[in-house]
């Protein structure tokens, strides 16, 4: 089902669907939720960017040295790395780079 937003409620983050209605509930000891889309969700925690489905499981880790989260959107992230911008897809891959202005 596709994330429409997530709510931080204490030690949870409740995620809901396009209806409003609550696709999962799950700790906040996952990490720091950094941006969301229909499609996924990317959380820092630690030295790790980790990557959950709509359904609130884990399915990919990434090393934070590839940069700083900048954007989520659709099925993609942007990280800035010094003077690049450099966009993921959803499961992690690495599909562009360009000159950060």
């Amino acid at each position: 089902m596709p994330i429409s937003n997530i709510i931080k409620r204490g030690n949870w983050y409740d995620i809901y669907d396009e209806k409003g209605d609550k696709i999962k509930t799950i700790s906040t000891n996952i990490g720091l939720i950094l941006g969301f889309s229909s499609v996924f969700i990317v959380v820092e925690r630690g030295n790790w960017y980790y990557l959950y489905n709509d359904e609130g499981k884990k399915y990919k880790a990434i090393s934070i040295n590839i940069g700083i989260v900048i954007s989520v959107t659709g099925n993609t992230f942007v990280v800035r790395r010094g003077n690049w911008l450099v966009t993921y897809d959803d499961l992690g891959k690495k599909i562009r780079t360009i000159p950060a202005r």
